[in-house]
């Protein structure tokens, strides 16, 4: 449909919505057409690749190798099924507002900005902890004599929205070959680490002997498999946002599904190689903590070689890579909620070259403050991922809503298994949601005291100031003059 221009009955607007000229909307446009398959799939692997350098080891730690081993299968399934279903969502409603849509269609307008504001608190504290893993890569490269500081982030804040500012196309393009050259790091490192691979130091961390279930392959016992739920997410984290790039894709109703597809199947196979390649060149016992495991894997405590240095150069790309994709669908998604009102209006408005510029400067100076203050990346990535467990429980229930409620919707693309397959996603989510508390507390109930400050926004302004002509409202505002035409 073309925005703001279908016509719908009174009653199909949203309580509290305020219809807008056509002019708000043109000040509120994305460039359409520069994204096509193959730059979507980068994009959905540039989200992740970071992951797989870094983080997703301290699981070892919370449940040996058994334990991460089956909470990263767990977690693989779960956004198997979630990347399925957003497909399905993605070709019914391709707009910048993602899972916001989705759920706005579904649950309403409170399930909308609930879902929209936890994709929000992902994308925003992502970079923000990526920013401080980089410089801490630029400080132990010994790269230019810079130390890990504010200097480091504000540089990476400037240069990559820098680019985001300058056009959509080219910053897809310069990620797609950013993230190229980490995955092409992932595999030689495989190669590399599975010369001195042995079975045996998999499972060589110590059994804690009073946890239940414990045994060597699952030293923590059966509470650690739970308890690595969120590590075993860090080798996929962020690939459900290839959706918000869709009102800027080349026929997204085709390219949306099949880039998914690929970028998980991707995704897949470097969290497998990576793994098993990194637990048994060096022992699970001697990566578990490493902020560098891939480089230990290598070296161990012995002098850097070759490999290990190009390995630990690779993990650097990986880390931009990601931090770079996730500024982008951070703004994407901060763009949606702005145009259709749940977020003031103004940080919606988009330049001469059609990016959403006040959605990328906020944010990053958000972004930069919390970096530069606290310093604590790994504090939060946990609240990032606080945030992600809510939107994906969302979105799989948007997908069961709305396979029940309106099984006639056109489906160009549909989900493989229907509803059994967003409902696995679905308790999974919440399964993974639960986990963390018991991985960091203290950053889950941060994450819930943002969330209750933006909901007291919502609950007391912005609901009663909807724009009703913006895309994701009028798809939910037509679904509701349908079924009034029905009862009547």
């Amino acid at each position: 449909m073309a925005e703001g221009t279908t016509s719908r009955p009174p009653s199909a607007a949203p309580p509290g919505s305020d219809p807008e000229s056509d002019a708000y909307l043109n000040r509120r446009t994305l460039r359409r057409g520069s994204a096509g398959w193959l730059l979507l799939t980068g994009l959905g692997v540039a989200y992740v690749v970071s992951g797989d350098f870094s983080g997703w080891n301290i699981g070892l730690s919370k449940g040996g190798f058994g334990g991460l081993a089956v909470a990263t299968l767990l977690m693989g399934a779960m956004y198997a099924c979630l990347v399925f279903a957003l497909a399905e969502l993605s070709a019914i409603l391709p707009t910048a507002g993602g899972g916001y849509g989705f759920a706005r269609r579904a649950l309403g307008t409170w399930g909308g900005f609930l879902t929209g504001t936890a994709i929000l608190i992902e994308y925003i504290l992502a970079p923000a902890a990526i920013s401080i893993f980089i410089g801490d890569y630029v400080e132990s490269l010994g790269l230019f004599g810079l130390e890990s500081g504010w200097p480091v982030y504000l540089a990476c804040f400037a240069i990559f929205i820098g680019i985001h500012l300058w056009g959509v196309g080219e910053a897809l393009r310069f990620s797609l070959v950013v993230t190229a050259i980490a995955v092409a790091a992932l595999l030689i490192f495989a190669v590399g680490a599975f010369t001195e691979f042995s079975a045996g130091g998999l499972d060589d961390i110590p059994v804690d002997t009073e946890a239940f279930g414990a045994s060597s392959w699952l030293p923590f016992g059966l509470l650690g498999i739970w308890a690595a739920f969120p590590f075993g997410m860090w080798f996929f984290l962020g690939v459900e946002g290839v959706p918000l790039a869709a009102e800027e894709a080349k026929d997204p109703v085709r390219s949306m599904p099949r880039a998914l597809a690929i970028s998980m199947g991707i995704l897949v196979l470097l969290a497998l190689l990576t793994f098993f390649a990194a637990s048994g060149a060096r022992g699970s016992a001697a990566i578990q903590e490493a902020g560098n495991p891939l480089v230990v894997a290598l070296q161990g405590d012995g002098d850097p070689t070759a490999l290990s240095r190009f390995v630990n150069y690779a993990g650097l790309a990986g880390l931009v890579a990601s931090f770079f994709s996730l500024i982008y669908a951070g703004s994407r998604q901060l763009f949606a909620l702005s145009r259709a009102g749940y977020l003031p209006r103004f940080l919606s408005l988009t330049s001469r070259r059609k990016s959403p510029y006040l959605g990328l400067l906020i944010p990053g100076a958000i972004g930069f403050a919390l970096a530069a203050g606290t310093g604590n990346g790994a504090r939060m990535l946990n609240i990032a991922v606080f945030g992600a467990t809510i939107s994906y429980a969302l979105m799989a229930l948007s997908h069961i809503v709305l396979r029940r409620r309106e099984p006639e919707l056109p489906r160009p693309y549909r989900t493989p298994g229907g509803v059994a397959t967003s409902s696995v996603a679905f308790v999974l989510a919440l399964s993974a949601l639960v986990a963390t508390f018991l991985v960091d507390k203290d950053a889950a109930f941060m994450a819930l005291g943002v969330y209750a400050v933006a909901l007291a926004y919502f609950a007391f302004y912005s609901r009663h100031h909807l724009v009703a002509q913006a895309p994701e409202e009028e798809f939910a505002a037509l679904a509701a003059a349908e079924a009034e035409l029905e009862r009547k």
